[in-house]
Parts: structure tokens; C-alpha cells; sequence
């Protein structure tokens, strides 16, 4: 088989339908995520501009050569409205279809339909912009963690670019016919076959970010409380272990913070469990913003929180404690219209050396907060480290027999 742009017209048409129909079909087994739709179509809008214009020379150039473009912009332009939904923004109808509107009125324009390089470079103008704005939605969602998106950006990019050199570089490859017909230009034959990869390529690279986002909120939902979005019992748990290792070969003073808030069970009994999860909700989201990016912080059931600062003082640890403490009874003066006045109770321990693990800490912090609620609640309390050591001491000596915290389903407290 010859590698001539005929032949590359009628694979790249089998080619376009068949990805357009396997992106489709991925989308019915997970109908989540709407992009892989807006791309399976995209594709299939592909297959068809190329199929009109490899009709070019037996049907009039109103079809092969300005209906094939508008189909051919659309599809582009859905790409790109795909890559919008991919990262939950709405699609702009308008936007969506400038580029074929555009197309339909400049080529009435008597000047601009009597020059072939005006009409390509337009033409090329329209892709590059669907095209490079694809690849700019996908960079600005580049803030999840999706390896995909990479190679997707600079795949997308590079196609742009190769689309914007095509009057540059057809001056030097003629694209005008010269034998009568235009599939005797090299440079669409190279474009043919560019085209023919880059949808390959791109196909797989878009199902492979769809099945990326599909694992990654599978791996989130696992280990992230649904309530408040922060991490769960066993994500705080295992983050904590792992960070622990990491301070076994340098140990540095770290802090572990039990927060418990008072009176919850009345807040649920008085104003119901909508306004309790709000509750639980504005916590979060309260000690969140007092603590740093590297902390560790998560709900480990009920009204119960835990936090690990790293790296931390003591000063610093019970600084970040009341702070905590403060604004939240600051934010829950009134909720809702309701006067909740909640407050929250906190357990704090610090440590200097690595002999201990995540549950004898968590112990030590629950002995504290224990403390701060036989105190009057609402406030702080330090466990020291002589109760870390002898817990630990009496740990491994069998005299207790359990080391890690009370449960967390306290409610009376």
C-alpha cells in the first residue's frame, strides 16, 4: 500500500469513526464523566469533514471544500468544549461555533475566496485556536494530580503549531494544485499523515485521563471523610505513620492535636443533624485554615479531629491550639441564623524523638483532652512528655492493654 494522501484519507476516516465509537463506548460504561462524550463525537464529526473533503474534485467546492472545513472546526471546537467539561466548566455555544460561522463568512467575501493562502491560513488560524484553547483548559486543571494531562498539553500544542506553519511551509511545498488536482501537494500529504497520528495518539491519551480521574476519585473517596473533605480515620492514620518514618532517620519536635468539640450531641438534639453537620463542617474548615500545608489533618469519627505538626515547637503548637479554638468559638457564635456558641476542647502532646508510633501519641493526646474536659472544657491542655515515656514503658511491658485511643464515637463530652 502506497503512502499517498488518498489512501491516508480513507485510513484516517476508519480510523477517526473507529476511536470516535470506542470513546462513545467508554463513556456508556462510566456516563460521569460527560468529556469522553464531547470527544467520541468530536471524533466522529472528524471522520466526516475528512470523508467530504477527500470527495474534493467530484462534488463542488461548497462541499468538499467550505462544508468539510465548518465540520472540520466544530469537531475541533467540541475538543475543546470537552476539555471544558472535563474540568467542570460550562461550555460556551457561541465560542463553540465562531470558528465555522467565521469560516462561512469570509469565504463569501469575493477577495478572500479567489486566494488559496488566505483560505488556508484562515483555515489554519481557526484550528490553532480551538486547539492551543484545549490545551489551555487542560493547564488550567492542572492542579489535580493527573499525569495525563501532560502529554496531552504538549501533543495538543504541537498540533497547533504544525497547523499555524502551513502557509509558511506549503510556500515551499506547493499546496495550490499544479496537475490538477491538490492531493499532489507533499505538504498535505504530510499533514495527512501528522493528522492521522496525532488522533491516534491523542484518542488514547484522552481515554487514559478519563480512566486517571475515574481511580483518582475512587483512591479520594477512600480516604477522605464525605462530610467535611478532609482525610478520614485510616488516610490521618496512614499519612501519620509515613510520616513518622520519615523522622526516624531525623528527628524533629512534632505535635499530635486531638480535637473534640463540646456538647455536640445537644447541638444535634436542639437544632437537628443538618445543623450538626454544619458544624462539623465549619470545624474543619476553621482549623484547616490555621494550619499549614505540610500539617496533617483529619476527622477520625464522630466529633473527633486529630492534627500532626511537623517540625513544630511547643510555643508554637499550643499557639496554633488556641487559635483553633478561638475562632471556631467565633465562627459557631451563630449558624444558620441559630445561636450554637460551639466550642471545642483539644488534647495536644509533643514529641522530640521518634520512639514512640501514631496510636501511643494519639493516646497521650486523648489522656490531655480527657484533661481539658474534666477542666470546664473549651480549652487547651499539654500532655507531657514523662506520660509519653511512661505509657510507652507500660506498653511494651503488657500492663495495658490497649494503646491507642479511647473510641471516637464520644458524644456526652
Amino acid at each position: 500500500m502506497n503512502l499517498d494522501v488518498n489512501t491516508l484519507f480513507l485510513v484516517t476516516i476508519y480510523v477517526e469513526a473507529i476511536l470516535g465509537l470506542l470513546l462513545l463506548f467508554a463513556w456508556v460504561q462510566n456516563t460521569s464523566i460527560h468529556a469522553v462524550a464531547w470527544w467520541g463525537f468530536a471524533d466522529l464529526l472528524r471522520a466526516s469533514s475528512v470523508a467530504l473533503f477527500g470527495m474534493y474534485g467530484s462534488v463542488p467546492d461548497l462541499i468538499s471544500i467550505d462544508l468539510a472545513n465548518t465540520v472540520l472546526f466544530t469537531a475541533f471546537a467540541m475538543t475543546w468544549t470537552g476539555a471544558r467539561v472535563f474540568d467542570h466548566r460550562r461550555p460556551r455555544p457561541i465560542l463553540m461555533f465562531a470558528g465555522a460561522a467565521v469560516w462561512l463568512v469570509v469565504c463569501h467575501v469575493p477577495a478572500v475566496a479567489a486566494t488559496w493562502d488566505l483560505r488556508v491560513l484562515i483555515s489554519s488560524g481557526i484550528i490553532t485556536a480551538y486547539t492551543w484553547a484545549t490545551a489551555y483548559e487542560f493547564w488550567r486543571g492542572r492542579s489535580e494530580p493527573l499525569v495525563s494531562r501532560w502529554p496531552a498539553i504538549f501533543m495538543l500544542f504541537a498540533h497547533g503549531a504544525l497547523y499555524l506553519l502551513r502557509t509558511p511551509f506549503g510556500a515551499a511545498l506547493p499546496w495550490s494544485p499544479v496537475s490538477g488536482t491538490v492531493f499532489d501537494s507533499v505538504w498535505l500529504t504530510v499533514l495527512s499523515f501528522e493528522a492521522l497520528l496525532f488522533t491516534i495518539s491523542i484518542a488514547f491519551i484522552l481515554l487514559a485521563m478519563a480512566k486517571e480521574r475515574t481511580e483518582y476519585r475512587h483512591r479520594t473517596a477512600a480516604l477522605s471523610d464525605p462530610l467535611t473533605g478532609i482525610s478520614n480515620r485510616r488516610a490521618f492514620l496512614q499519612d501519620s505513620e509515613m510520616q513518622l518514618r520519615r523522622q526516624a532517620s531525623d528527628p524533629r519536635p512534632m505535635a499530635v492535636m486531638l480535637f473534640d468539640l463540646d456538647n455536640f450531641k445537644s447541638i444535634n438534639d436542639r437544632f437537628g443533624h443538618a445543623v450538626g453537620d454544619r458544624v462539623l463542617q465549619l470545624f474543619a474548615d476553621t482549623a484547616g485554615g490555621c494550619l499549614r500545608r505540610m500539617d496533617l489533618f483529619g476527622r477520625l469519627g464522630g466529633e473527633e479531629f486529630a492534627a500532626l505538626l511537623v517540625d513544630t515547637t511547643r510555643e508554637r503548637a499550643l499557639g496554633v491550639a488556641e487559635d483553633i479554638r478561638a475562632s471556631f468559638a467565633k465562627t459557631t457564635r451563630e449558624v444558620d441564623g441559630r445561636p450554637i456558641a460551639g466550642t471545642v476542647s483539644v488534647g495536644v502532646v509533643i514529641s522530640y524523638d521518634a520512639v514512640l508510633d501514631i496510636s501511643a501519641l494519639l493516646a497521650q493526646a486523648d489522656h490531655a483532652l480527657y484533661r481539658a474536659k474534666d477542666n470546664g472544657r473549651n480549652r487547651v491542655e499539654i500532655a507531657s512528655i514523662e506520660l509519653i515515656l511512661e505509657r510507652a514503658r507500660r506498653n511494651a511491658e503488657g500492663a495495658v492493654g490497649e494503646a491507642g485511643p479511647r473510641a471516637v464515637t464520644r458524644t456526652a463530652a
